[in-house]
């Protein structure tokens, strides 16, 4: 039973190829968490087309947060404010949302807050566990994203690094199509991986300079294409799975070296993962077992919380409207909003 004191933020999210709704009280009990996926639709196509997601999520935005509700078990007078993703993502995808999430606001009465789809996949990680707080080091990593940020508190981020080319999901997809195993890439590399050798073929490290915390996959996604091309001039045959395995190797030994490097450059003794592919079981088992090693702890929320999800979205919806922020009826989708940003 909720009291006066309780915060119901209805969450929206359509940034890509989910459309959900969630329902989350004082930004860390989840009510409800609906998500319609479009994996099947995109499949044919070998990765998602914008064109279709944007139609399918007008198809099913209002029966998703119809159904939210009603898991939840409220009314919509009883919903405190309104959350959706504004960017980053695909416009069209985004659009849907932030529509609908005005046209709700606007009906209903009640505030309206623009989320940072990058914030809200930080923010699952109170989901997840309840007395987890700020300050830690974050590495959030998906198909579009990857970003290792120091969070300072709810609100407040510092970027230490992102990718200069290729996001480490975007590199499982591409490797993952061209070793023939279709979209979506990075679940069918990390089970593939289970059945492969991971030290079968050398793939490089890219750790740039040292200084830096900034990631690069192109140049592993071009060693793996390059491996595969002189395999078929030879005529040599070729393992999906020791490939498979060989490059997530090489992604996740720069993905948790780097995490930690930065987790004690910032002399924190927490570190926390965020987007789709921290739910690779192969990076969450190496990243706890380098944590346990330096006396860092470990936050990773449940695999259904690192993909796109409403329920992150509402978190972080929470912690903005807990701080005043509103945003007006102009609010318009920014496909290439930055993490900070407003």
């Amino acid at each position: 039973m909720e009291t006066k004191d309780d915060i119901l933020i209805l969450g929206i999210e359509s940034s890509c190829d989910e459309t959900a709704a969630s329902v989350v009280k004082n930004g860390r009990i989840v009510m409800s968490n609906i998500i319609s996926s479009q994996i099947a639709v995109h499949t044919v196509y070998g990765g998602v087309v914008p064109e279709i997601a944007s139609r399918k999520h007008i198809e099913n935005i209002d029966w998703v947060i119809d159904s939210a509700l009603k898991e939840a078990g409220v009314a919509f007078s009883e919903i405190d404010a309104i959350a959706v993703t504004y960017g980053p993502g695909l416009v069209g995808a985004l659009l849907v949302g932030v529509s609908e999430a005005k046209a709700l606001a606007y009906a209903l009465g009640k505030p309206l807050v623009g989320v940072n789809h990058i914030e809200g996949h930080i923010c699952a990680n109170y989901i997840q566990d309840p007395e987890f707080e700020p300050p830690y080091v974050a590495l959030v990593v998906s198909g579009g994203h990857s970003h290792l940020l120091y969070v300072k508190s709810y609100s407040d981020f510092e970027i230490l690094g992102r990718t200069r080319d290729d996001a480490a999901g975007e590199a499982y997809d591409k490797v993952a199509r061209a070793i023939g195993m279709g979209y979506p890439g990075g679940p069918k590399i990390d089970a593939a991986a289970k059945l492969g050798d991971s030290k079968a073929i050398e793939f490089p490290r890219v750790f740039l300079e040292e200084e830096s915390f900034d990631f690069s996959f192109s140049g592993l996604k071009s060693a793996v294409l390059n491996y595969l091309n002189k395999k078929k001039m030879l005529g040599e045959e070729i393992n999906p799975n020791d490939v498979a395995a060989s490059f997530q190797n090489a992604v996740i030994d720069v993905l948790t070296a780097k995490t930690i490097k930065a987790a004690k450059y910032k002399g924190v003794k927490k570190v926390a993962m965020a987007g789709g592919v921290s739910s690779n079981t192969e990076l969450r088992k190496k990243m706890r077992i380098l944590c346990d090693e330096n006396g860092f702890s470990l936050n990773v929320p449940e695999p259904v919380f690192c993909t796109d999800n409403a329920a992150m979205i509402a978190s972080a919806g929470y912690y903005e409207y807990i701080k005043g922020a509103r945003s007006g009826l102009d609010l318009n989708a920014n496909p290439n909003l930055k993490l900070g940003e407003r």
